[in-house]
Order: C-alpha cells, then structure tokens, then sequence
C-alpha cells in the first residue's frame, strides 16, 4: 500500500497530477477540493489511496488526510465507487459531506451528479452513526441547524426564488453562521439573491 508520494510537481491540472518522486512519475487523480489546496510550490505531498482491479492500479491522493477517510468511508458504500467518490469530494467540501450525512439531509448528497435518491439514503444510512461517532456531531444540533435551513429554501422558494440558486445562497450563510435563525437566513439570503 502506498501511504503518500512526497516529490516534485511535474504536472497539475484539476483532476490529476504527475508527482516526481526518485525519478518515477506517479499520475494521481485528485478532487477539485485538493486542487484548490495544492500549492504551486515545486514540492509536494499527497495521502494516497491505492485501488488495484483487474485491469488497473489507480493512485487517489489528496491534500488531507481527513478528505481521504471520508473517500474510503464513501467507497464502503454499495453503488459507491471511486469516480463517484471524487465527483462528490469535488461538489462540495469534505466538511459539507460530513454535516450532510450526519444530519440525514439526502437533498444536498442527491444534489451531486451521479447520485440517485436510493444512492443518498443508502450513504446515510450506511455512515450515519459512523460519522457522528468519528467526528464527535452532536446529532441535535445537525438536525435543528438543517431544519433551519430546509424552512429558509422553503420560505424563499414561495416568494418565487429559484431552488438551485436559493441553495447555494443558503448554504454560504448557515456555512458562516451555523446558529442562524430561519428569519436571519431568510433575512441574509434576500440580500444576496
């Protein structure tokens, strides 16, 4: 098992990178989240997760060893395989995973191409206790914080705003203020829209 490459940067674009270590090129697929992390500098290190099958050996890295265990619990899910993985590690942040799935909240895990609703409930249900255990949520506070946030989509989706837009609003705001009000969602999110 390869742990991590530590080496020069031969090569970076947003989905793979060329790590040069000892003279042997290593191509890594990465997310969108751990290309933004990578710093142009010449040297770098990535946490890798080597998947061997039948007809490939294919290196993941990431820039965090957090992102990686979430990529390795997300592959432990059936229907779940690496390229979805990334694709949902390159949607939205690792931290947004988490809080998503140890709140139950499907909308944000099905918002992610790819992902079906069967799909999203299955990634609850199967990392639900996992998550909360591991990263010590307090499963009440996931609830009310989504509870909050599902009444603002809905409040704002009667005044006639766009879902899509209306998320990604709402998301920025719980994200700075996870303790907001429904009325200071509401109240932020109109300024913003």
């Amino acid at each position: 098992m390869i742990a991590h490459l530590q080496g020069r940067l031969v090569e970076k674009n947003p989905t793979e990178v060329v790590i040069d270590c000892g003279g042997v090129g290593y191509q890594v697929n990465i997310s969108l989240h751990t290309f933004s992390l990578i710093p142009n500098s010449e040297n770098i290190k990535l946490y890798t997760h080597l998947q061997i099958k039948e007809d490939a050996h294919t290196l993941y890295g990431f820039a965090e060893k957090s992102e990686r265990e979430i990529f390795r619990m997300l592959l432990s899910v059936s229907g779940i395989g690496a390229g979805i993985a990334r694709t949902m590690l390159s949607s939205i942040e690792p931290k947004q995973i988490i809080n998503a799935i140890a709140s139950g909240d499907v909308g944000i895990i099905q918002s992610i191409k790819g992902i079906g609703n069967k799909t999203a409930q299955r990634v609850i249900l199967d990392l639900k206790e996992k998550v909360v255990k591991l990263y010590d949520i307090d499963e009440v506070f996931a609830v009310q914080n989504n509870r909050n946030r599902d009444e603002a989509l809905s409040a704002l989706e009667v005044l006639g705003f766009v879902r899509k837009a209306s998320e990604k609003v709402v998301e920025r705001i719980v994200k700075e203020d996870p303790e907001a009000t429904v009325e200071t969602i509401i109240k932020k999110a109109l300024k913003s829209l």
